[in-house]
């Protein structure tokens, strides 16, 4: 009997460590997976140490043997572009990857205006056409981690047909049938983005360790385990707002706070609109109450009203005495709420507002005239001091909070897949932080570059037109980020996709992701694939003042410069030495634009689409494509000096 369970054991035990014995391939390589033409193709993965791998594709086979940890990785020849092929995979078992082509594989990554998909900009005509099975789509899982990690988390390569494409990113979806129409060989789009990422946490640590701009801050982050800091997160941040509430994080009164009788006079305060982690919140997520009293007469009172609150990061549901007059759950959307009739008293009245904060900023945001009660011919001021009650608090990582989090788990696993070059479209989340984003943008390019081997070629699109604060007198972070992007072009193999005439004011993630996508492969077409054409718009060359006109000069002119308004041109805005910018009159002549403005005798700087809204720009060259949003001076902008911080959380659980 002893002997009968012995054998057992002993069979049972062989089953579990053959079953263990297994060859381990990244979730990059897939069935319908793309590979790179003209180029060493890498191949890698995992196995039982010193396991011998042997790799089959086409005509070609390559050998590798598993390191003491089980890594493999070997390179396999050049192929031209064709396929369908099986990818065979042979140790001490057969994997076999079918479908496979070889042909050119984009990088596409960014925040939401490259993740957005298909169905999201609602492009039902090209959903319904998208039937290529030579056009392939992968979307890296969203992921963080505090080390840099070998896997993603999940991601699976698709052929494109009218179901699949629906969730491919558009403007990788446009880049890559644009290309595919044009070169006929297959083509590979690697997804790896995710809305609302600031450009920090795309960068890994040895790219922020190389950069005197950034290695002093890095030095003092220390490499965490994401899923084992919550709890020390969470212990320091509900320690900290319960002392700067001084009251415990406990249910409450939700109906006395938001009466007109409540004593808020003990409660703490918040300025509003302003993101409150500038404030005593600091880096809080979860829910917020705020509230602000005002008086109205009785002939107020009986008008029909309207409440703006600027906008509102992330969710808010808005009550006036008690009574919801409005909801939204969009962090960009205006928050403009109709006053029902009957709401509002003659004498002391009360707007009380329910903030979830999911992540990043919180709070009211934008300018303060936009945090009013309009009454028709007059309104009431509401910006300034809010009293506030935290509900509750939200623990976690946010893959904003901390640097290369998304880098660690959804880049450094990518590499050393080969590819051809990257598309990139990001730059909202950093648009505070612009004039150091003059150095943020090229280091992920350098960084990159440097983990891959490789001078990639990296083309990007400039922020969109949207109504966003600020102007040329006052300071315009969203300018200020687009001129940032403009010099990064400086950087070799880069160019840039403007963006001011098809984006939407009121909307950040404008539809038009067609254009987006056929700008890109114009970069891709010329500078890469050797297609000569023109493929971008005029650029700032110089100016002339003579008296009180200036000349403005561009280069990247194609065949000619246009406007599509005739002879004039919108856009442009001029100063003398007060710095004091005024609309201008410009026209076109010949390949030149001539600036002038019955306010300035004695014209120093001219500045063109310095606006968030840079829809009045008309400057496009005769191959339409539209004019680089610039500016002559360099006068100081109102984010110089603004710079990435670590978190608050991160000093409180680690104040050394």
């Amino acid at each position: 009997m002893k002997a009968r369970i012995l054998i057992v054991v002993v069979f049972v035990l062989g089953f579990v460590l053959a079953a263990e014995a297994r060859i381990v391939l990244p979730k990059l390589f897939g069935d319908n997976m793309v590979l790179q033409r003209g180029t060493e193709i890498p191949v890698w993965g995992w196995a039982e140490p010193n396991e011998s791998i042997e790799i089959r594709l086409n005509r070609q086979t390559a050998t590798a043997t598993a390191d003491a940890s089980g890594k493999w990785t070997l390179k396999l020849k050049p192929e031209t572009a064709t396929g369908p092929f099986t990818l065979t995979i042979k140790g001490s078992e057969t994997i076999e990857i079918r479908n496979v082509l070889v042909g050119e594989v984009w990088l596409c990554s960014g925040q939401s205006n490259m993740e957005w998909s298909l169905a999201q900009v609602k492009s039902d005509a090209d959903i319904a056409a998208a039937d290529n099975p030579y056009i392939r789509h992968i979307k890296i899982g969203r992921d963080i981690d505090g080390r840099p990690q070998t896997e993603i988390k999940k991601g699976e390569w698709q052929v494109t047909t009218p179901e699949n494409a629906r969730a491919f990113s558009a403007v990788a979806y446009f880049f890559g049938k644009n290309l595919y129409d044009r070169l006929k060989v297959p083509i590979g789009l690697i997804n790896s983005s995710w809305g609302g990422t600031n450009i920090e946490t795309w960068i890994s640590r040895e790219g922020f360790e190389s950069s005197s701009e950034f290695r002093d801050l890095i030095a003092r982050m220390p490499v965490f385990d994401v899923n084992a800091i919550d709890g020390p997160i969470g212990a320091a941040i509900t320690k900290r707002v319960e002392s700067v509430q001084g009251s415990p994080l406990t249910p409450f009164d939700q109906k006395q706070f938001m009466s007109i009788g409540f004593d808020d006079s003990k409660l703490p305060s918040l300025v509003q609109p302003k993101y409150w982690e500038g404030q005593s919140l600091g880096e809080t997520d979860g829910v917020v109450w705020v509230r602000k009293s005002f008086t109205l007469t009785s002939e107020q009172a009986a008008r029909s009203a309207k409440l703006l609150l600027a906008k509102i990061d992330d969710e808010d549901v808005t009550y006036i005495n008690g009574v919801q007059v409005g909801a939204t759950a969009q962090w960009n959307a205006d928050r403009r709420y109709d006053v029902p009739g009957g709401v509002l008293n003659p004498g002391l009245n009360v707007v009380t507002v329910r903030i979830t904060d999911n992540g990043g900023g919180g709070g009211m945001y934008g300018d303060a005239k936009d945090v009013r009660l309009d009454l028709g011919d007059s309104s009431v001021d509401l910006s300034g001091i809010w009293k506030f009650h935290v509900e509750s608090v939200k623990f976690g990582v946010n893959v904003n909070q901390f640097p290369s989090l998304a880098y660690n788990a959804m880049i450094n696993p990518l590499i050393p897949y080969s590819f051809r070059g990257v598309i990139w479209y990001q730059g909202e989340a950093n648009n505070g932080r612009a004039y150091q984003y003059r150095t943020a943008f090229p280091l992920l390019i350098e960084d990159w570059r440097k983990k891959w081997k490789s001078d990639f070629p990296f083309y990007f699109v400039q922020l969109a037109t949207y109504r966003q604060p600020g102007n040329s007198n006052e300071g315009c972070p969203w300018a200020e980020l687009r001129e940032a992007q403009t010099m990064t072009t400086s950087v070799s193999g880069t160019g840039m996709v403007v963006t001011t005439d098809i984006g939407n004011p009121d909307n950040i993630h404008p539809v038009n992701k067609q254009d987006v996508g056929r700008r890109l492969a114009a970069l891709a077409f010329n500078r890469t694939y050797k297609l000569k054409m023109v493929d971008s718009g005029p650029t700032y060359s110089s100016m002339k003042v003579s008296g009180n006109q200036v000349s403005v000069a561009f280069a990247g002119i194609g065949g000619g410069l246009k406007s599509s308004l005739g002879k004039k041109v919108g856009g442009f805005e001029i100063a003398g030495a007060d710095q004091v910018f005024y609309p201008a009159d410009a026209v076109l002549e010949g390949n030149s634009v001539i600036v002038t403005s019955d306010k300035v005798a004695s014209p120093v700087a001219v500045r063109f689409g310095w606006l968030g809204d840079a829809s009045a720009n008309s400057l496009f060259n005769k191959e339409g494509f539209p004019a680089v949003p610039f500016r002559t001076d360099d006068w100081k902008t109102v984010t110089n000096g603004v710079k990435y911080a670590i978190p608050d959380m991160m000093r409180e659980i680690n104040p050394d």
